[in-house]
Order: C-alpha cells, then sequence, then structure tokens
C-alpha cells in the first residue's frame, strides 16, 4: 500500500510558492540582486488567500480512514476466498468479530491514518 491517502487534498500554497511557480527563472534572470516589489508581491498574496479557502473547504469535507476500515479491506478477501457461498452480513460479522478479538489495534489503527495528520473535526473540538 502507498504511503498516504490518495484522496487527500493536496497542501495549501503560500505566496512564495506560487511565485516561485510562476515566474522564479524570469525573474532571476531579469532582476538576480533586486529584492520583489510590494505590488508584485501582492498579487501572489491573494493568490495563496484564493488557494487557502481551496484547502478549508476540501477538508471541511475529508476525513481519513478509520482503523476499521482498514482490517476490513485487507481481510474481507481472505473471507470471501475462503468461503465463497458466505453472505455480506456473515462477512460483516466475522471482519467485527476479527476487529474485537484483536490484540493489538494500534497497527490498525495507525494504517488508517496518515501520519501527523488529524481529523479536522476532531482539531475544531480541541479550540
Amino acid at each position: 500500500m502507498a504511503k498516504g491517502d490518495p484522496k487527500k487534498p493536496k497542501g495549501k500554497m503560500s505566496a512564495y510558492a506560487f511565485f516561485v511557480q510562476t515566474c522564479r527563472e524570469e525573474h532571476k534572470k531579469k532582476n538576480p540582486e533586486v529584492s520583489t516589489m510590494s505590488k508584485e508581491k501582492s498579487k501572489f498574496d491573494e493568490m495563496a488567500k484564493a488557494d487557502k479557502v481551496r484547502y478549508n473547504r476540501e477538508m471541511k469535507d475529508y476525513r481519513p480512514a478509520k482503523g476499521e476500515t482498514t482490517i476490513c479491506s485487507e481481510f474481507r478477501p481472505k473471507i470471501k476466498s475462503t468461503n465463497p457461498d458466505i453472505s455480506i452480513g456473515d462477512v460483516a460479522k466475522k471482519l467485527g468479530e476479527m476487529w474485537n478479538n484483536l490484540k493489538d489495534v494500534t497497527d490498525y489503527k495507525s494504517k488508517g491514518k496518515s501520519d501527523g495528520i488529524k481529523c479536522p473535526a476532531k482539531v475544531a473540538r480541541k479550540r
């Protein structure tokens, strides 16, 4: 499994990141000794503010996968291969039993969450 969640929104970009992305090489060739002017910088600040709004909107709806989801996606194919005629409800019951009988749940809980990323709902409650 690849590291990180492919559905997770990209991180927000700062004004400087937009500046670098747009015209770094061009600016360096024209003015190697001059720093950015405030008019030029304000354009990138506006771009960063707009991207921050997009990022916050996407993060509001995003929730990282839970440990229960991780274990289900890992063990469902194994259960179906050993018992091909089993119903969906019985598969869910077996997965629930497996989850309840696990001694070390922390591995699956940590697999379900991205490293260092906190659920936005939990962060909002702490504020």
